[in-house]
């Protein structure tokens, strides 16, 4: 995606998402959906397994350069010293490869001889500047805690797993890892609300801790004792939306847009509307972004005839263009707001000037909280700005660190963070959570504005700026 770029520091922004100038920016990409698979699970078998599963063994990102893959080549011979020289060389030239400062980070660990292990489940097939953007934050968080001495002196490892976003191969992972993989001690992940539902039922079931940074659907919340998120759930956001519409907007009656097909979409929607309903306003249309033959011209055309004064748009990633077709439909003739999947780099270089003024839920804004530590470091570590989902990976890391440093065993873990008092550093502040395993932080909300800092001629700023 083309932008012109006008200081060295909004490059290094860009860069830090893959390294490609010119592709979506770091922080815009959103999350795939897909149905959850039923039925029982199997652990994957052990060709998938190599596939799937690394410490550094094998490559899972398209972040691929020949010191890296030496690097990955000397520790499958067991060649740590070259494998270590491989992977610093390899960072010297690609300094924003979190993969790379994983492995180095875990090879590090393993000479100090005990470790303590983690997972960190990532969508790389299906969206890769997701996953990398999560690993950032695993691996920022990694970095901290081995260098400041480990937990309680014993070094965090991370295993890598990809997981496609795929229901189905989600089950499967998380079943290897309550089966095959007892060091360890909790997981990061998974990525869309879907796929951590699917696998929540087999942590739950296995007693083994997941920790979703990106999944806010409200069924999460009744997962299970063993999941937790660092993400606000749905019920915040779409209460957030809703109070926005009545108190700062102050209008009544809306229209929704959502995609029946996403357990996200849906779970977002159902907030927004009965937080609305019971203060006295009223959703006056349902459009089906994912409905066959949906054409946004005609669907707005029926909003603003049924007396919508509002467009509350609730997309997935599946469906961002049909959410930015309605914004161009409505021609900014009705304000618009949005959940978190809006916060992309398609609707800013595709709705232009037909977005402008809408405002959007997000868990974190690198402008909401600029003197905290984390942001800065973030900008140090990786040569440029990060967004919210390696914030909330950073987050999720830190509280298993946290939990394991107070009981270092599965059981203890989850019994850690249920505790009332627990605490962990994050992002910007404390991480707490309430007693449904959902974080206990409020919401930010964003507005597109005119501007220069993302280089698409229009900028998402917190409210209020």
């Amino acid at each position: 995606m083309a932008q012109a770029k006008e200081t060295a520091a909004l490059v290094l922004s860009v860069v830090v998402t893959g390294g490609i100038i010119g592709g979506a920016g770091w922080w815009f990409l959103q999350r795939a959906n897909h149905s959850p698979n039923g039925g029982s699970v199997a652990p994957l078998s052990s060709n998938n397994q190599v596939t799937r599963f690394s410490r550094g063994e094998q490559i899972l990102t398209d972040d691929v350069n020949p010191n890296k893959q030496s690097a990955v080549d000397a520790i499958k011979s067991g060649d740590t010293t070259t494998a270590i020289n491989a992977l610093e060389a390899s960072l010297r030239q690609f300094p924003n490869d979190p993969e790379a400062l994983i492995y180095l980070q875990n090879l590090k660990a393993e000479q100090q001889g005990n470790t303590h292990a983690i997972a960190v489940a990532i969508p790389a097939g299906p969206a890769m500047n997701i996953a990398k953007e999560i690993l950032r934050g695993v691996a920022q968080a990694q970095k901290a805690v081995n260098e400041n001495g480990g937990i309680n002196g014993v070094p965090l490892k991370v295993i890598l797993v990809n997981d496609d976003d795929d229901p189905a191969v989600v089950a499967q992972v998380a079943q290897t890892l309550v089966s095959n993989y007892p060091d360890v001690l909790g997981v990061v992940g998974h990525y869309s609300s879907d796929s951590s539902l699917a696998a929540a039922r087999v942590y739950q079931a296995g007693g083994l801790t997941m920790i979703s940074p990106t999944s806010t659907s409200v069924e999460l919340s009744a997962a299970g004792d063993y999941i937790f998120r660092t993400v606000p759930s749905d019920r915040f956001a779409g209460s957030a939306l809703a109070q926005y519409q009545l108190n700062r907007l102050q209008v009544q009656r809306t229209a929704v847009f959502y995609n029946n097909q996403s357990a996200y979409s849906q779970s977002i929607k159902n907030v927004f509307t009965t937080d609305l309903f019971g203060q006295g306003g009223a959703v006056v249309g349902e459009f089906d972004l994912s409905a066959s033959g949906f054409n946004a011209q005609s669907a707005v055309q029926e909003a603003i005839g049924a007396g919508a004064e509002v467009l509350m748009l609730a997309p997935s990633s599946a469906v961002i263009d049909q959410m930015i077709a309605v914004a161009v439909a409505n021609q900014n003739r009705l304000p618009m707001i949005a959940g978190d999947d809006a916060y992309s780099a398609d609707v800013l270089r595709k709705g232009g000037s037909n977005v402008n003024g809408m405002v959007v839920v997000i868990p974190w804004h690198i402008l909401g909280s600029p003197g905290q530590e984390f942001p800065q470091t973030a900008q140090r570590l990786w040569g440029g700005e990060v967004n919210w989902r390696t914030a909330m990976a950073y987050d999720a890391t830190r509280a298993l660190v946290t939990a394991i440093g107070s009981s270092p065993n599965r059981s203890g873990v989850k019994e850690a963070l249920a505790q009332g008092n627990f605490v962990a550093p994050g992002s910007a502040g404390e991480v707490r959570f309430l007693p449904s395993g959902d974080r206990n932080q409020a919401v930010q909300l964003v507005e597109i504005q005119a501007g220069t800092r993302t280089g698409f001629g229009y900028d998402f700023v917190p409210v209020g700026n």
